[in-house]
Formats: C-alpha cells, structure tokens, sequence
C-alpha cells in the first residue's frame, strides 16, 4: 500500500477519515508521564490519540492534548467502554464522563473494549446491545463521530449486529507477526470494519526476534519500524506507544520504505513466538 505521512488516512465506512498511525497510551502512567508523552506525539506529527476508561490516564491525555496547542479539529481522539459499565445507563454515564475527562464535547471514536465482561458472561449479547444503543444515542447527539468495537470476535460480531441501527466501524484487536488472527481480520472486511492493531510490536516481544531484525538490516530501518510497516503493509492501522521521545518520533518514521512480498511472508510466519490475543470468551476480567 502506499502511504507518504502519518497523517494519510484510512476511510471509516460511514465515511469518518482517521490516520493510518494512532498513538497508543496502554501502560502509559497517569499524570506527568501521559501529559508528557501525548504532547510529545502530537509535536512529533501524530494526529490520532488511543486511550481508554480502563487505562486510567484519560484525564492526563487530555491535559497532553490542551497542552499541544493543536486545533482540537484537526485530532482525532479514541476512548473506550469499560467492562464495568456496559449496559444502557452505565455506558451514557460514561460516555459522558470520558468526555469531561478528556476536556473535549466530542469523541472521534468510541469503543467497547471487551465483549464478554467475567461479570457478565450470562448476558453478555444483552449487555452490549444496551451499550451500543447508549453509543448510538450520543453519535445521534453529535457526541461521538464513530462507534465500533475492540477484542469481538465473530459471533461477538454477529450477536451486535441483529440490533446495531448503526453498523460498527472499527475493531481493535491485538494483531502483530505473532498472532494475524485472520479469521477475525477476514471477518472485519467481510463486515467492512478497519482492523486496528494493538500491541504491533508484540508488547515489544518481538524487538528481538531474529528474523524481525534481519528484515530490519536489509531495509535499513529499525525492529519497530519494520513491524509498523508491516501493519499498513496488511491494511491495519497500529497504535504504537513509547514513552521515549526518540521511539515516539521513529514510530511514524515508516514511510520512506516497504517490505517486499518475501519479507512480508517472512513476517507473517512468526505466529506465538511472542504471544496470542487473550480469549475474550474466558478472560478473567
């Protein structure tokens, strides 16, 4: 594929441009670290922001944010649903609070996090119908620009849909040289979601991988950034994170170069040397 910036875009199917590179703040402490490092990013060029309820830091983000300087406009902004909160009541509660956190009146992007919360594992399909009417009600009220969903898998998808008036536009899941998860990637085009992907370095568990380096090596480009391209090489967009100023900035340095179709599948054939997403069906949260 061809990408010149990390401000290039990808086209939601309802339309809503988002770019190819989000940063993400999964980890990333509350307070001075998150400020720091979200101000770092959008001054290094991002324009996409990744954050959650659950991550704890959606107040910091938002200071980081205010702290730029940048033109709320030209951001895009996502948050997500923790498992706590699905349900009707629960999910405009806080879609309201992730705003007042973030200090913004609208969201570019919001999502479930998880489809099938330990807490509701009896009526989990209800349970996120619920949501998705809440989320459906703020994009009505002009709160949020796009909904969609994060770690569903099939019939995840499937159950959502016999209620979703609107269709969703996004699922974020786990996707590295580890784990493709294809069936899940095959399922989000069939259905016309952006596959998003979390973890594209593995949690950093592939920085050391023989082959990731040797590919590394032949293009003259780093671990990480050969696993970024490798993202957008498939059509997904990665949410890189550090919270180094020089991995900030080298995470969008991928666009003066590509992997060609050996390397790719050299890539492709890592699965489990550094781990497989966590079955939404049996996580312990």
């Amino acid at each position: 594929m061809k990408f010149n910036s990390v401000e290039d875009t990808y086209t939601l199917n309802n339309g809503v441009k988002i770019p190819i590179i989000g940063f993400g703040t999964w980890q990333t402490p509350d307070g001075d670290v998150a400020k720091y490092v979200v101000e770092a990013a959008l001054n290094s060029g991002y324009r996409h922001i990744d954050t959650a309820a659950a991550y704890g830091n959606e107040e910091s983000v938002g200071e980081g944010i205010k702290n730029s300087g940048i033109n709320r406009h030209d951001l895009f902004i996502t948050t997500k649903l923790w498992n706590s909160d699905h349900g009707y009541k629960e999910s405009k509660a806080a879609i309201d609070r992730s705003l007042q956190n973030l200090g913004t009146d609208y969201l570019d992007l919001y999502l479930i996090h998880w489809p099938n919360p330990l807490a509701l594992r009896d009526h989990w399909a209800e349970a996120n119908a619920e949501s998705w009417r809440a989320m459906e009600e703020a994009v009505k009220a002009g709160k949020i620009r796009a909904i969609g969903v994060s770690n569903f898998r099939k019939h995840h998808l499937e159950e959502l849909l016999k209620t979703a008036e609107i269709k969703p536009a996004v699922n974020q899941i786990m996707l590295n040289p580890s784990d493709l998860q294809s069936d899940v990637v095959k399922v989000n085009e069939e259905l016309g979601l952006l596959s998003e992907a979390y973890s594209p370095l593995g949690t950093g568990g592939l920085l050391g991988n023989e082959v990731v380096n040797e590919i590394a090596n032949e293009v003259g480009k780093s671990p990480a950034q050969v696993l970024i391209r490798w993202s957008l090489e498939h059509g997904f967009l990665p949410l890189p994170k550090s919270v180094h100023d020089k991995y900030i900035a080298a995470n969008i340095d991928v666009f003066d170069f590509e992997l060609n179709d050996e390397q790719m599948s050299k890539l492709d054939s890592l699965h489990g040397v550094s781990g497989l997403a966590t079955d939404p069906d049996t996580a312990n949260f």
